[in-house]
């Protein structure tokens, strides 16, 4: 195809996304060229949106959610065809300690991952076209919809985050927050065999929750950590994820725990940032776990990659139904930062 430039998103400033254009780079060997569809807006992308992620830098042309056709291959690319639908993955040098571990995202070579020569950061997920290596793609289903594939980043965090929980099959896992990754994790865990309680105060993600079949708990009426006591026979969980930035769902989280060895995952951060408050005596004699997560390795975006298009994680309910093209993407940012949104959507084709 004779595509010479490509359109795209950037973030100039402070509550400022505007389009521009720029050449498009020359295909290599182990490139694709995709015809990018869709790319949703990440909680990252409107926090810097907000100004409160401003460290990541400016201009930022960003965008990791998102998903494509390959209509052009290297002559060395093995494993793609023309017409796959892909989704976007982190780029790396391929060589390095963190790369040949898995952990791709932590690369050390900033000639991929610091400014480019016309000096944006990101990964241009908002664009219409992009040229990408060949190992930072992954083919998913073609009965996904473009905004539905776009999820395979952030299920891929999921899957991450799960496997360093060690849920197991029958275990009581809570989730509090019913937002978008939230809803996330609770569809995973629950594919991983577990009895999933969400916890949650907004009325429309209460009602998306029950919708999606999940045993929901109204922490704005009721106590969510005596909710938990009373529909685990006054046990506890055996382990919480915290799936939103509050230190108030912090501290719920150390109580709904079972007495001993209950586990915590800490997987949404928060601006400003929430705290923990309790007495780390708890840790020692209840045998807690408290765990941390970020990103996802390379074999997870695989797994997720499956999970999406076997649709054992179902994320049709949690895209905003109203969409937007790529002119209008500051009004995409406009709405993705207004409390209570699922994931927006941005069209990348005219």
């Amino acid at each position: 195809m004779d595509i010479k430039e490509m359109k795209f998103s950037v973030l100039t400033k402070k509550g400022h996304a505007e389009v521009r254009t720029r050449p498009l780079p020359e295909l290599g060997d182990r490139q694709v060229l995709i015809k990018q569809e869709a790319c949703n807006i990440c909680t990252t992308d409107y926090g810097q949106w907000l100004g409160l992620r401003e460290h990541q830098g400016y201009p930022m042309a960003g965008g990791h959610e998102g998903s494509g056709i390959t209509v052009a291959t290297g002559k060395n690319v093995m494993d793609f065809e023309i017409g796959d639908r892909v989704a976007m993955v982190y780029d790396g040098c391929g060589e390095c300690e963190a790369c040949r571990k898995g952990d791709v995202l932590h690369c050390t070579d900033t000639s991929i991952t610091g400014k480019t020569e016309d000096g944006y950061w990101g990964a241009f997920g908002f664009s219409n076209y992009a040229v990408r290596n060949a190992r930072s793609v992954i083919k998913v289903s073609k009965d996904l919809s473009p905004s539905e594939a776009a999820f395979l980043e952030p299920l891929a965090t999921v899957v991450k985050g799960l496997k360093k929980l060690k849920v197991k099959p029958m275990e009581n896992v809570v989730i509090i927050g019913a937002g978008t990754m939230g809803l996330v994790n609770a569809q995973a865990a629950k594919a991983n065999g577990c009895r999933v309680i969400v916890s949650e105060v907004m009325e429309k993600k209460l009602e998306t929750a029950k919708a999606m079949g999940f045993e929901v708990i109204d922490a704005g009426n009721s106590d969510p950590v005596e909710e938990v006591k009373n529909l685990t026979g006054g046990v506890g969980a055996d382990a919480v994820i915290v799936a939103v930035g509050l230190t108030l769902a912090n501290n719920q989280a150390i109580e709904m725990l079972k007495p001993t060895d209950g586990r915590i995952l800490f997987f949404a951060a928060g601006y400003p940032a929430p705290q923990l408050d309790f007495d780390s005596n708890l840790v020692h004699y209840k045998r807690l776990e408290l765990i941390g997560t970020f990103a996802a390795d390379s074999i997870d975006f695989f797994t997720a990659g499956k999970m999406l298009s076997d649709r054992s994680v179902d994320v049709s309910k949690i895209i905003e139904p109203t969409k937007f093209k790529l002119d209008d993407v500051q009004k995409a940012f406009e709405m993705a930062a207004k409390p209570g949104m699922y994931r927006v959507s941005v069209l990348l084709q005219d």
